[in-house]
């Protein structure tokens, strides 16, 4: 994926980037969250080279956030199916889903909503302490070094 763009940083928001940082990769989550597991249904859903979505795909399946399963032999395809690791991105996915809803709406209205399988009820994300278990606004969250040493400067995210 995206190759030494962030090295020399301690940061595990850095590292996460490596993986899902690239344009299209979280779209190609987002989509495989959604249920597409075949490279066409990928291209079907986005405006995206097939070499870029190879790469893509490639890079997820390298990375453990999707696994390639053969579906067919002749002549050999495969669909992409999110691992655990991948579908531990969908809180990521929906907030960025909610953030884009909330700051930049389309003018008809939310493209999509995120709904419990089980009730229909709308799923959030939110950001929860795990002592008190009282919600925790963005605003009354600090981020505390958790004992590695980070290199001088900005750059630690």
């Amino acid at each position: 994926m995206l190759r030494r763009t962030y090295d020399g940083q301690v940061c595990s928001i850095a590292r996460a980037l490596e993986v899902v940082g690239e344009r299209w990769t979280l779209l190609i989550v987002r989509d495989a969250l959604s249920g597409v597991t075949r490279f066409d249904g990928f291209l079907h859903r986005m405006p995206i080279a097939r070499n870029v979505l190879s790469d893509r795909l490639n890079g997820l399946v390298e990375h453990g956030v999707l696994e390639r399963v053969r579906y067919q032999d002749r002549p050999p395809r495969h669909e992409y199916r999110l691992t655990a690791r991948g579908r531990e991105l969908a809180p990521v996915v929906l907030a960025l889903m909610a953030w884009g809803d909330r700051h930049l709406p389309a003018p008809t209205g939310p493209p999509s909503v995120a709904e419990h399988e089980g009730c229909g009820g709308t799923v959030h994300t939110r950001l929860v302490c795990d002592c008190c278990e009282r919600p925790v606004p963005p605003n009354a969250v600090v981020r505390r070094s958790g004992g590695v040493a980070t290199p001088p400067g900005p750059a630690a995210g």
